[in-house]
């Protein structure tokens, strides 16, 4: 059999060291997944849907820490995988898209081809890093390691590379350089002007508090090294773990965001060293939040500097670089007030027992989940209410690689980010928990199928009120109470799992919740539990949409 492009993209991805990929076979990229199958390197997870697939793709980016690969359609199928893609652009995954193109002699021309999308491109484009269209058969191998460099480059996100479909089956010279495949990825090097400019502001400091995001990911280590110095430190929502939240100097994601315990601590916090975060609007009540006055950026990307938070200093730098070099600047220098560790620990306490409080009849359900999770299973949760208060603040993280939620505030990839997030721990022994409401769950329902084909081992959580409780309540906060298009028929779950074939069970009491998640844990595949929110009672409304209107 000769060799064609199916042939090389299959090559690429298993030379990257690719184990898995997410898609949905289609007429535009059959001699890729043909490729793909003959190979037998690569376990292709088919998905139900491409917007499933992309959210599979991104989660297993997250978790694993490598390439996330979905494979797609042109047109129609290129289109439904583009909400994953927004998604891993908001959480800067390395997630690569491959999809077909419409064959060379029509490529803007709007002959009405076969799933032609004349601006295909520019969609894809708007969603991506960058995307990259061969126009030879000579141009795929190329482009192919330009976008994966892309992708895995920081700031990190998804990448698309389109190959027309006659190029897919085309002949070409296997390239030689798939012996001895290599992306190169630069490292940004902080100067070291930046890096004795900052440390001599926190040489000055002795309250000093870090704000871990995303791009510290990789730096737990270095961040913990200036814990140990004395600092603080508190994470974004998109970087929790990178200090075990167990850590008694974090105060984890209580943040500040209407916590008036933290926001005191705050006050008293003498500099800030913000990492690798964008301060989301969610986390700083869209940038009203008060944060020290003393701050210190520290980003590998120019553009962030001042992008939410103006800062006396900017550094421009690999976050383990930074904090490493900080490190080594301030060993000795710096004298840390011997109360701010109580300090940092009485907020916490008073902070979670506070917030606990408003959660009503869902006020244990974090201390029973966290009890029967083992310490490294993954923690995955779609945009719903339970998610957006417990899930988020109450529930301890212990690993920088241990959550998923949609950074975007998206309702919906839930399900499916429990598949990618178990396909990549399949083989270790972790467990993986997802969280959902009901009109988040059905809304990647038939990913369910693909849980159950492919033997995923997720326990899957549904919070079931009927409702778009959150929706709601902000019709509650700011339209009167007028609740208008938020309540919602779905099946019945038990019929649901039933027909799926997994196990399952319903809680009715509020002090069954942990129990049941027990008893799923210690099966194997998929597994249901249904909190059934109509029996225990109403979810309180949470932020600001608890406050009467006026």
């Amino acid at each position: 059999m000769s060799y064609h492009v199916g042939d090389l993209v299959a090559e690429f991805l298993a030379g990257l060291g690719v184990t898995t990929a997410f898609g949905i076979v289609s007429f535009h990229n059959i001699p890729i997944l043909d490729a793909i199958g003959r190979r037998n390197t690569i376990r292709f997870i088919a998905a139900r849907g491409e917007m499933g697939a992309g959210h599979m793709a991104d989660a297993y980016a997250r978790v694993s820490g490598e390439l996330g690969v979905v494979i797609s359609s042109t047109g129609p199928g290129a289109a439904n995988t583009v909400p994953g893609l927004v998604e891993a652009s908001f959480a800067s995954s390395p997630v690569l898209h491959i999809t077909g193109q419409t064959a060379t002699r029509f490529l803007g021309q709007d002959s009405g081809a076969v799933h032609d999308l004349p601006e295909q491109t520019a969609m894809l484009a708007s969603v991506c890093k960058a995307v990259h269209t061969p126009r030879t058969a000579d141009q795929v191998f190329g482009c192919l390691i330009a976008a994966a460099t892309d992708a895995r480059t920081a700031p990190q996100g998804p990448v698309s590379v389109e190959i027309p479909a006659d190029l897919q089956s085309a002949p070409l010279d296997r390239p030689a350089e798939l012996d001895h495949l290599t992306l190169i990825l630069a490292t940004m090097v902080p100067s070291e002007a930046a890096l004795d400019a900052a440390a001599e502001m926190l040489a000055a400091s002795q309250r000093p508090l870090l704000w871990l995001g995303n791009g510290a990911r990789n730096a737990g280590a270095q961040a913990l090294a200036l814990l140990d110095l004395g600092f603080g430190a508190v994470s974004s929502w998109n970087g929790r773990g990178i200090v075990p939240e167990d850590h008694p100097r974090t105060i984890a994601a209580m943040q500040g965001n209407g916590s008036p315990e933290i926001e005191h601590l705050y006050d008293s916090v003498d500099a800030m060293l913000i990492v690798g975060s964008h301060l989301r609007g969610h986390e700083t009540l869209d940038g009203t939040l008060q944060l020290p006055a003393n701050r210190i950026q520290v980003d590998i990307n120019p553009r962030a500097k001042g992008r939410n938070y103006v800062s006396k200093l900017f550094v421009q730098g690999d976050a383990e670089l930074v904090l490493a070099g900080l490190h080594k600047r301030l060993l000795g220098r710096i004298t840390i007030d011997p109360a701010f560790g109580d300090d940092i620990a009485r907020a916490r306490a008073v902070a979670s027992a506070a917030y606990k409080a408003t959660l009503g009849p869902y006020a244990s359900f974090p201390a029973q989940l966290r009890r029967a999770m083992p310490r490294d299973a993954l923690w995955v949760r779609d945009a719903t209410v339970a998610g957006a208060t417990w899930a988020h603040r109450l529930m301890p993280v212990y690993g920088p690689r241990d959550a998923v939620h949609p950074v975007g505030a998206g309702i919906g990839p839930g399900l499916p980010f429990g598949i990618g997030a178990a396909l990549a721990v399949v083989n270790t022994g972790r467990k993986t928990v997802m969280l959902a409401g009901d009109g988040g769950f059905a809304m990647n329902m038939t990913e369910l199928w693909t849980a159950v084909q492919e033997r995923v081992d997720v326990c899957i959580i549904v919070m079931n009120d009927g409702i778009y409780a959150a929706i709601g309540q902000i019709q509650d906060a700011k339209q009167e109470g007028r609740r208008f298009f938020s309540e919602l028929h779905g099946p019945d779950l038990h019929g649901l799992a039933a027909l799926a074939g997994i196990w399952f069970r319903r809680v009715s009491r509020a002090e069954d919740f942990g129990m049941a998640v027990a008893a799923a844990l210690a099966e194997q595949g998929p597994t249901m539990v249904e909190v059934d929110m109509r029996s225990i009672g109403p979810v309180p409304a949470y932020g600001i949409y608890s406050r009467k209107p006026a």
